[in-house]
């Protein structure tokens, strides 16, 4: 008789079969809008993929120490709205 469904033979299968359809990235546009703001939406994507790192080459390493000092000032200041006075 035939197996409806495949078991896995260890537990290092089994963590892979329930971890890889999570993780899977789909080629298709989930996007169902209309053809400029699919346009537009592709254009950020690409930005967004090289931005960190044009940034980084763009700027220089005292402004980029500025920017990660204020960072870090925000995010441990007492107040909720940001940097200390």
């Amino acid at each position: 008789m035939r197996r409806l469904s495949k078991t896995p033979l260890n537990r290092g299968q089994a963590a892979a079969l329930t971890a890889k359809p999570g993780t899977e990235v789909s080629e298709v546009s989930t996007f169902s809008g209309n053809p400029v703001s699919q346009y537009l939406a592709e254009i950020g994507r690409k930005g967004g993929i090289k931005g960190g790192k044009a940034r980084k080459e763009a700027l220089s390493p005292r402004r980029r120490k500025e920017i990660a000092k204020k960072a870090a000032e925000a995010r441990w200041s007492a107040e909720k709205g940001g940097t200390k006075k």
